[in-house]
């Protein structure tokens, strides 16, 4: 299964990013073999819009599942739309965090659990 983790940086054993909309990488994991493409996240630097602008992307990669520490009410909406499960961690490297996922170990995120506008950058 192809999931995004949101990602501190460029690897597996980078943290889970406790930012959906300001993460500064996206990681695409295969969960069957480890394999991975990080992308940037070009929605980090926005001041409005970054939650939607990221959900847009993960919707684009195919991903059936996100890993992050939270989803604001905007990006909960347009990833839930689309079929996407979104499941929570943190403080967790992002080899972790998809084991944890594989293992049935994950909070499922069923309602946004940060505000508008979490973690923007001033």
């Amino acid at each position: 299964m192809k999931v995004v983790v949101t990602s501190t940086g460029k690897d597996l054993d980078a943290k889970v990013d406790y930012r959906f909309g300001r993460c500064p990488y996206f990681l695409v994991v295969d969960t069957e073999n480890l394999s991975f493409e990080a992308i940037p996240n070009e929605a980090s630097m926005e001041f409005g819009g970054a939650g939607i602008k990221a959900a847009q992307k993960v919707i684009e990669t195919g991903a059936k599942a996100l890993i992050t520490g939270n989803v604001g009410p905007n990006a909960y909406q347009v990833l839930s739309s689309a079929g996407i499960k979104i499941f929570q961690s943190s403080e967790l490297s992002v080899r972790e965090a998809i084991e944890k996922l594989k293992s049935n170990e994950l909070k499922e995120i069923n309602s946004p659990t940060s505000n508008s506008h979490f973690g923007r950058r001033i």
